[in-house]
């Protein structure tokens, strides 16, 4: 496979990934961390990296209502549950 190929398969899966945690509003942060060990934010805040390595100027909440597709306070407003006893002692053992 050449790199353009792998390049564009590369971005059709992210793009995928950005949709899938777009409709599953109902699966907290808090879960996608104690899981897998990454999040919505951490998505972003390499979304983020890769642009500033570019010479590309973005801010963590540019880079947040990319991942989000809308503003992130908007999210969590509409979104975020608080976190359970259990989803916070999860999260302390993991890390």
């Amino acid at each position: 496979m050449d790199d353009a190929t792998k390049t564009e398969l590369e971005a059709a899966a992210f793009r995928r990934l950005v949709s899938h945690f777009r409709e599953r509003t109902d699966v907290q942060n808090i879960d996608l961390m104690n899981l897998s060990g990454f999040c919505r934010n951490c998505l972003s805040r390499w979304y983020q990296e890769a642009a500033n390595e570019k010479g590309l100027e973005m801010d963590k909440l540019e880079a947040r209502e990319i991942i989000y597709g809308m503003p992130f306070d908007e999210w969590k407003k509409h979104h975020q549950t608080e976190a359970s006893q259990e989803q916070q002692e999860a999260f302390k053992k993991s890390h």
